[in-house]
């Protein structure tokens, strides 16, 4: 299917076209009619899938329609859209702006952690669309710079993270505040039964759209774990980091502290970073953004509530210095890559008293993550799956369309854009010493090695030494 299928007016089909986009993803496919039929949509879909443009671009196409019949009048709220985030929030304003080029139709996006000037002289001017984040969205009303009176469309993304960050109320708030008589679209990219119960009370007979199982991480996402002790995890991180083919490398931590003790550890080292977390200012952490999309920054260490809602293309590698204690957060975390059809690896780093969160992600994807053991600070691995020789699996396939709302990817030319470099821990031997138990993955050509393959590291037939 294509988005002229979707009976898509021509100013959004022109600025699709200018956005290279030209196939909907499921997501899109699914959501966009039912949006534009005026129901409720209740959308389960994994971050990466194209969420936004399949809210976004229905959503502009309505209030075009609308504004050519009734041109008269000064311009009113009839659009909010709820976001958990400061930076998921501008994402969704850029997605709007884009989308919207040739409708005439106004958007703006309000935050907290910023002056409020600019925000108020834009909602003065009259809007549309309004994005915003709970708390600033609160304040803007009791100050009687926003009113929602006139509001027609009503979208509550990333529910569930709303609900880990503590939101709730505020979101209960202000859905007190707007039309009882609206359409409501609420998105989630995990639906676990607190979700699912305010979804019950805000929406009226919904449509569910889940384009994935539950849970579930992206198919052309290549997962690994690491067992590695807390201690030696700072040069683990170094060494993986030694592949230059690894142009990007997207970083979490638990902790903000953590965060900026990798961050500073990395510069230490001579690799370009930069950390990202709640407690940075606003500029910094667009700055800090701005210097990773344009490949300024190597590194980008960030926790999980700074990284929700960063959009970056191509983004190869997604690397878990710590794994989180929530299963759900692990596939925020590798939704970051392999995105919209993109190919990407996630790597973990797992130390002996993180063992239980990784049975728990395990439990929750429905499969093991894979085990590299070859690596020089390796932990005694205890019950988890190693890598499986893949001449006794199937390949993966890869995808070559261009889909909307995510990013423009050619034909793939494997599992990564980059290499996972699995040299033998000293004192072994890369021709022998690990026949018939630990694989090695030479990244760069996306491949598994067992043991027994000859010859400086492994490196032959192609593989990556990563020097």
């Amino acid at each position: 299917m294509t988005f002229q299928e979707l009976d898509l007016i021509e100013p959004i089909l022109r600025a699709l076209q200018t956005e290279g986009y030209t196939q909907p993803t499921p997501i899109q496919e699914q959501s966009i009619p039912l949006i534009l039929q005026r129901r409720d949509l209740l959308g389960c879909a994994q971050t990466g899938t194209g969420k936004t443009a399949a809210f976004a671009i229905p959503i502009l196409q309505i209030l075009h329609k609308e504004e050519n019949a009734s041109p008269q009048g000064p311009r009113v709220i009839k659009s909010l859209i709820l976001t958990p985030t400061r930076e998921l929030a501008i994402q969704i304003q850029e997605s709007f702006a884009a989308y919207g080029r040739h409708t005439g139709l106004k958007t703006t996006v309000v935050f907290g952690g910023v002056s409020q000037g600019p925000q108020t002289t834009a909602l003065k001017g009259g809007i549309d669309v309004l994005i915003a984040t709970p708390g600033r969205l609160l304040d803007l009303i009791d100050q009687g710079f926003v009113k929602l009176q006139h509001l027609k469309i009503f979208v509550l993304d990333e529910a569930d993270r709303m609900l880990d960050m503590g939101f709730i109320n505020d979101v209960k708030k202000i859905i007190n505040k707007i039309p009882a008589k609206r359409q409501t679209l609420f998105f989630s990219a995990t639906m676990p039964p607190e979700i699912q119960t305010l979804a019950n009370t805000i929406l009226s007979n919904p449509t569910k759209v889940e384009v994935t199982p539950v849970s579930s991480t992206a198919e052309k996402v290549q997962q690994a774990v690491y067992f590695v002790d807390k201690k030696d995890k700072k040069n683990l991180l170094w060494y993986v980091l030694q592949d230059k083919s690894i142009v990007s490398a997207l970083v979490f931590t638990r902790t903000k502290h953590g965060a900026d003790k990798v961050m500073k550890d990395l510069v230490k080292s001579g690799i370009r970073a930069e950390a990202i977390h709640g407690n940075k200012s606003q500029s910094q952490r667009q700055n800090a953004l701005k210097n990773f999309k344009e490949h300024k920054t190597r590194v980008l260490v960030a926790t999980d509530i700074a990284a929700r809602g960063i959009d970056i293309d191509e983004l190869s590698h997604v690397i878990n210095f710590e794994l989180p204690n929530i299963p759900e957060s692990y596939v925020h975390r590798i939704g970051r890559t392999g995105r919209a059809g993109a190919s990407g690896i996630a790597l973990s780093f797992c130390d002996q008293e993180e063992k239980e969160y990784l049975r728990d992600i395990n439990k929750l994807i429905g499969k093991p993550v894979p085990v590299i053991e070859a690596h020089p600070y390796p932990l005694p691995n205890t019950g988890v799956e190693k890598l499986q020789d893949p001449r006794r699996g199937s390949s993966q396939k890869t995808g070559s369309s261009q889909r909307g709302g995510g990013h423009r990817s050619g034909p793939s030319k494997g599992p990564s854009q980059g290499g996972l470099h699995s040299k033998p821990a000293q004192g072994q031997k890369s021709n022998g010493s690990s026949t018939g138990g630990a694989k090695k993955w030479y990244g760069q050509k996306g491949s598994f090695k067992g043991g027994g393959n000859k010859g400086g590291g492994g490196n032959s037939g192609g593989g990556n030494s990563g020097q």
